[in-house]
């Protein structure tokens, strides 16, 4: 019965189509259709001896997608959103370290005492779960606020499927998705949004590939850290002047490495436990368009900045608690520290590190931009070393 009403909706429809444009009702419909092919035809085939008119957009594609140029292109635009991240974080990170541990801390510490809490709960809410609240903010906020607003402008700019294109055959030659390009890039920002992003991939063999090998993007919250140890171990061997570009310059190369690590980690996956044809996909390149900005720069610091901060923040608050009770809580005649720094020792060792990294590692899993500071912390107490630090569980930094 249904199919009768639609049938009789449509004829009922192509006879009004046919009242208003005339008896010739098919020959106009015909002709429309010759001439949108015509035209269609007209800017894609042009005759050899007529020069060829591109568009705008085709012009840059011809630049930005080629052989030649793309990846020179696609690693400059990367140097550059990391190079202004990283010079551009680190006054706003010292002004909020500044603000929350060196003026903000101090107080908290004598309101506790003032009020007389005691000293195990003044450690755990404020040189606990304070310390590394205010360490993440401090760290994570500045770089945050500059890298997302950047990266979300190249993604309304439409310049982030050029990237997709570019990477197609990589990804394809190693036994993954060309769209797999797309969730490396929001894995940049935040593996969480990465992985989610891989449901863009139709096949469940090439989306497991992806979401596997996600985690070798170097997140936003790897950023600092990365940013830190390449300014402290990279940035001090050369001039002042030049520290910030090496810094980025090593921060980029991990970034790369990374890169790397996927394709290499997709094309074995690819070929053992997730053997498969490659799926081919049409990816349609976007037209360039000027990016809203002050929308672009809402959007990225509400939706992902202060989204992405507080899920850390979240998971910053109770590790400071265990980072505390872990150097103050005795077993016997030591922390439990040194004692858990005493049983991965041999393993830290055989794997290049040491007992004090590895605890920090698995303290501060839930944020890593507490990995540094815990280091250094833990190291102090560790080894008793005097007039460093502001006590035992109490995370800090070194100049």
């Amino acid at each position: 019965m249904s199919k009768e009403l639609e049938k009789e909706k449509l004829v009922k429809l192509a006879n009004e189509l046919r009242w208003k444009i005339g008896d010739n009702f098919h020959d106009k419909l015909t002709e429309g259709i010759y001439t949108d092919a015509s035209e269609i035809a007209g800017k894609a085939i042009v005759p050899n001896d007529k020069p060829r008119n591109y568009s705008l957009d085709a012009k840059i594609d011809k630049i930005v997608t080629s052989r030649r140029w793309g990846f020179p292109i696609m690693i400059g635009i990367l140097s550059v959103i990391l190079w202004l991240t990283i010079e551009g974080a680190n006054y706003p990170s010292g002004l909020l370290f500044t603000l929350l541990v060196e003026m903000i801390y101090p107080i908290l510490k004598d309101l506790s005492s003032q009020i007389g809490l005691y000293s195990w709960l003044d450690g755990i809410l404020i040189d606990g779960i304070y310390m590394a609240v205010a360490w993440v903010i401090a760290v994570m906020l500045p770089p945050m606020a500059i890298f997302f607003p950047l990266f979300t402008l190249l993604e309304d700019f439409g310049y982030l499927p050029r990237v997709a294109f570019n990477m197609d055959s990589l990804f394809k030659k190693s036994g993954a998705h060309g769209k797999q390009a797309l969730t490396m890039s929001m894995g940049w920002g935040c593996n969480a949004a990465g992985v989610i992003a891989t449901r863009i991939i139709d096949s469940p063999r090439e989306r497991l590939i992806a979401i596997i090998t996600n985690n070798f993007s170097l997140c936003n919250g790897r950023w600092p850290t990365q940013i830190l140890i390449a300014t402290i171990f990279i940035g001090a061997l050369v001039p002042a002047g030049w520290s910030g570009l090496a810094a980025t310059g090593s921060v980029i190369g991990i970034a790369l490495l990374g890169v790397g690590f996927m394709f290499l980690t997709s094309w074995g996956l690819s070929r053992t436990v997730l053997k498969g044809e490659v799926s081919t996909f049409t990816l349609e390149l976007p037209p360039y368009r000027p990016p809203r900005f002050w929308q672009t720069i809402y959007t990225s610091i509400i939706d992902r900045t202060l989204i992405v901060l507080w899920r850390a923040v979240i998971f910053a608050a109770p590790a400071g608690a265990i980072i505390w009770l872990v150097a103050n809580v005795q077993v016997g005649d030591t922390t439990l520290a040194n004692y858990l720094i005493g049983f991965l020792d041999p393993f830290g060792l055989f794997i290049g590190l040491n007992g004090v990294i590895l605890l920090a590692y698995i303290i501060a899993i839930p944020a890593n931009e507490i990995v540094i500071p815990t280091v250094l912390m833990l190291t102090v107490a560790n080894l008793g070393v005097m007039g460093v630090g502001a006590g035992d569980g109490v995370m800090f930094e070194l100049d």
